[in-house]
């Protein structure tokens, strides 16, 4: 941590001898209310998959966040690079992304957060897990190799091929992961092409698993069909009229009770006003963000943010946030 620390200390301060920025920025925010996460209701601490550790929803209480970032930037017409320091309200300091970039080429380091590579959480959610990335793009190519520097994970990397060419675009995507679900290394081919107002998208792995889709636009309506190795079929579709947005998906087939799933969703927006509602059976016995049914509305005014949710879990949510 004190390397990555003064590395990017010495990137601000040699950006004196080219073009340099720095910036500053804080947050706060204060909840009350008694959100919980993925599979974990709030209070506690582990994957409540099989249902929450206690059978009491606990009480909603308050709680209050506060950030400060400060970042800088510099480079000439060879070099760019970018730098910052983040500090939270427990006092804790850590360093967030150190960017260096020359031409097509770009490297990133960033502990535990560089996505590509991830491992499910006590919580049920998937976390970052990667160290750092380098990737390279010229005219139609893109490559990037991205990779998690821990001792213990060393091995665990995906590496990015793709190239796109009018309507077509190729990839190739080769992962070495074991902290993910498997812990298998898996090579998968994409293949996407747009017709008009038709995209078709096929890939396929050599684990047997591969996915296909067909999606069509006409106006402010969009059509999806989807089916995957699983006999997993699925058709969705998209709906826009001036502020406001639905969308509805139905899966069906497989073989397992929870193959047949239905999404509904609603969300509005006026100025400063939104509001949303959202519906997945999908996510039965889910907790916070992820619940089967959420509802939230907020609203900006003068620099803060007002926002309310609630979910079919007897979770709720108040809170206020600003922004200096």
């Amino acid at each position: 941590m004190k390397k990555v620390l003064l590395t990017s200390t010495a990137l601000v301060m040699t950006a004196g001898v080219a073009a340099a920025e720095m910036s500053m920025s804080a947050g706060a925010s204060l909840v009350y209310g008694n959100f919980g996460t993925g599979h974990s209701r709030a209070g506690d601490a582990g994957d409540n998959t099989a249902g929450p550790s206690g059978a009491a929803v606990p009480d909603a209480s308050y709680s209050s966040e506060a950030s400060l970032t400060v970042s800088g930037s510099g480079g000439g017409g060879a070099l760019s690079y970018s730098g910052s320091l983040e500090i939270e309200q427990d006092n804790s300091v850590g360093v967030g992304p150190i960017t260096i970039s020359s031409g097509g080429l770009t490297f990133v380091y960033d502990a535990n957060d560089v996505a590509g590579l991830v491992e499910t959480g006590n919580d049920g959610e998937d976390d970052n897990i990667a160290d750092y990335s380098v990737s390279y793009s010229a005219g139609g190519l893109s490559a990037s190799y991205v990779a998690d520097a821990d001792s213990a994970n060393s091995d665990d990397t995906l590496i990015t091929l793709g190239y796109a060419m009018g309507d077509l675009t190729i990839g190739l995507e080769m992962e070495e992961n074991s902290d993910g679900a498997g812990g298998d290394a898996t090579s998968t081919t994409s293949v996407g092409y747009v017709m008009g107002d038709a995209v078709i998208s096929l890939s396929a792995a050599d684990d047997d698993t591969w996915d296909a889709s067909v999606a069509y636009t006409s106006g402010n309506t969009t059509m999806t069909l989807a089916a995957d190795e699983n006999s997993i079929y699925s058709a969705g579709l998209s709906y826009t009229s001036g502020d406001m947005t639905f969308t509805a998906r139905q899966e069906f087939g497989g073989t397992a009770a929870g193959d047949s799933e239905t999404e509904f969703g609603l969300s509005y927006t006026s100025g400063d006003l939104t509001f949303t509602a959202a519906y997945d059976s999908g996510n039965e016995g889910h907790y916070g963000d992820e619940a089967e049914t959420l509802i939230s509305a907020s609203y900006a005014v003068d620099g803060a943010t007002i926002a309310a949710k609630a979910n079919d879990q007897d979770e709720v949510e108040l809170s206020v946030g600003f922004s200096f």
